[in-house]
Formats: C-alpha cells, sequence, structure tokens
C-alpha cells in the first residue's frame, strides 16, 4: 500500500504540473482526492491492515494528501498569473488614442411641441386620451355627422382597409369614443398620427399629427371655446400672437370656424408664406353638434360642448419659423440639432 501511495503521488504532481488551464487542476482535484478518488479508494482499504501498520500508512496518506493539495494550490495559482497575463497582452488599451465620443439625443421639434401642449391642456383640467389609429368608418364619419356624400369619404382623400375600416383621417374619432364611455363633464385632448391621402409638399403630408380637443358641460358657449383657443395660443407663442375667428362649416359642429394665427415670418405684413394675408390658417373649431352628442347618448338640452382640431406639424412651423413640414420627417441631424 505504501507503494501505492508513492506512485499515485508521483503520477499526480506529474499531471498537476502538465495541466494547461485551471479546469483541468479542478478535474485532477476530483478524481484524485474526491470521495470516489485514487487515494480515497486506498484509505478504504486499511481495514485490512495490521494494528501496528494503520498508523504508518494513515500518516503517509496524510502526507501524500498535502503534497497533492500544496502542488494542486500552487499550479492552480500559477495557471491564473498566466491566464491574467495573456489577457493584459491581449487587452491592451492605448489611453493616448483619442476617446469615443457619445452623442447624446434630444428630443424632435414635434415632441417638445407635443409635451407643452400637454402640460399647457393639463393646467387647465383636461385629460389625455388615445385611441386606435385603423379605425371603423362609424366612428370617423357616421357618429361625426358625416354622410355618405361628403368629399372626405372620397378614396381620393382617405385610406380605405375595407369599406368599412380605414386609417383615421382625424382624431375626432378619439372623441367619439370617449364620449360613448364618459358621462360629462369632458374635458379631453386627443392627440395621435392621422392619414390622408395628400401629395408631400411644404405644407402637406400623408402622414400628419393631429391634436384635437373637446368639451362637454352643461352652459358651453362659443365664448368658451374661444377663450380657450386663445390661451393656449398665447401660452405657446406668447402675448403678442393674434387670432381671429372666420366663420366655416363642419358636419360635426355649428357653428363652425377656422382659427388663424398672424404670420410667425411675416408678423402679419404679408409674405410668401401666407400668401400676402398675413394670417396663416392653423385650425378648425366650433359647438359640438347637437346630432353628434344625441349619437353618443348625450341630450342636447342639457349639455353642450365645443371641439377643436390642430395640426402638430402647423403648430411647430409657426413655434420655430419653419416654412417647409417635409424637414420634420427627413432626420437630418443639421435640421434637428438645432432644438
Amino acid at each position: 500500500m505504501k507503494e501505492q501511495l508513492d506512485n499515485i503521488q508521483k503520477q499526480a504532481l506529474a499531471e498537476i504540473q502538465n495541466a494547461s488551464d485551471i479546469k483541468s487542476v479542478d478535474d485532477l482535484k476530483i478524481r484524485l482526492l474526491g470521495k470516489k478518488g485514487e487515494l480515497t479508494a486506498i484509505l478504504k482499504q486499511m481495514g485490512k491492515l495490521s494494528a501496528e501498520e494503520r498508523p504508518v500508512i494513515g500518516q503517509l496518506a496524510n502526507e501524500v494528501r498535502q503534497v497533492i493539495e500544496t502542488d494542486i494550490a500552487r499550479r492552480r495559482e500559477q495557471l491564473k498569473n498566466l491566464d491574467t497575463e495573456r489577457r493584459l497582452k491581449k487587452e491592451v488599451i492605448d489611453v493616448t488614442l483619442p476617446g469615443k465620443r457619445m452623442e447624446q439625443g434630444g428630443r424632435h421639434p414635434l415632441n417638445i411641441v407635443l409635451d407643452e401642449l400637454k402640460e399647457i391642456f393639463k393646467g387647465m383640467g383636461y385629460s389625455i386620451v388615445d385611441g386606435p389609429e385603423v379605425e371603423e368608418t362609424k366612428y370617423v364619419f357616421d357618429m361625426l355627422n358625416t354622410d355618405e356624400g361628403h368629399p372626405a369619404r372620397d378614396m381620393q382623400d382617405t385610406f380605405y382597409i375595407t369599406d368599412k375600416i380605414l386609417l383615421r383621417t382625424q382624431t375626432s374619432s378619439v372623441q367619439i369614443r370617449t364620449m360613448l364611455k364618459t358621462a360629462p363633464p369632458i374635458a379631453v385632448i386627443s392627440p395621435g398620427k392621422v392619414y390622408r391621402n395628400d401629395s408631400v409638399d411644404a405644407t402637406h403630408s400623408p402622414i400628419f399629427h393631429q391634436c384635437e380637443g373637446l368639451v362637454v358641460d352643461k352652459g358651453i358657449t362659443f365664448g368658451d371655446l374661444k377663450g380657450t383657443i386663445e390661451t393656449f395660443a398665447k401660452r405657446l407663442y406668447g402675448s403678442d400672437v393674434k387670432i381671429r375667428f372666420r366663420p366655416h362649416h363642419f358636419p360635426y359642429t355649428e357653428p363652425s370656424a377656422e382659427a388663424d394665427f398672424s404670420c410667425f415670418k411675416c408678423g402679419g405684413k404679408g409674405c410668401s408664406l401666407c400668401k400676402g394675408e398675413g394670417w396663416i390658417e392653423l385650425l378648425g373649431c366650433g359647438i359640438v353638434h347637437p346630432q353628434v352628442l344625441l349619437n353618443c347618448g348625450i341630450d342636447p338640452e342639457v349639455y353642450s360642448g365645443f371641439a377643436f382640431g390642430v395640426g402638430l406639424e402647423r403648430l411647430a412651423m409657426m413655434r420655430y419659423a419653419i416654412d417647409d413640414m417635409r424637414l420634420l420627417y427627413e432626420n437630418d441631424l443639421r435640421f434637428l440639432k438645432q432644438f
């Protein structure tokens, strides 16, 4: 048994020295010293020895174990240091090289204006509501008093998926959904993407953003609407902005109006952007038509309301004196970094 222990020690020391990585050393430790290891197997045979031999062999076995454990620890540390050296040589960092600049992003001008718009209306007690962009015609047209023959329902003006499903042309559909599930008083704005079959030019795009507002309560008048529009305009553009209301027709409001803001480029003097008029048409508005209230289960004899809709792109263009809407979509960093 002494000879066996000597052989195990010699063979173990040779294998430990030849181990090429830490995993090999750990595997050797289990094979030699583990519960089913070679040294343990020999110690289990000590019961066959005489009483005189047992302490001698026991002491020798412990010495062999200690030698192997010490050599394993030495080789493990050696391999760890070698691995560290290899990594340091491989992962050399030249501290004299210039650092990589981490570009910091910024908010898009449309998001800047939208966030300000939200804060303005939340400050006036409005809630923000959302709805589907792929919508049913009953929410976009039918319940908004827009009959089958209306030009807005033509294929040339609207993206239809089926006869009854389309990409919404306005976020008024969200107002209908809100009135169907919420009892007055109601005060909401509904920002979001809308789609119309328009050619791309300086002031039009087939995809753009709209923000519509709706208030329904007892005793709401056109004066409330006018005061609301003036408040948000002056908060957004400053007290110098001028507003005028022109009579108009929308099937879902009566009376209806277009609100014009003084031209941001010429200050109202007249230029190519405002076509010499000094005014830019910015939004449509009016008192909610009684039939629209009835369609949503609201009694027009008790409640009245006003609604308005504004293009977010036009608000941003006026805010930052941008004269071409296409700049907002082209992702040109030279343009976007200005904001």
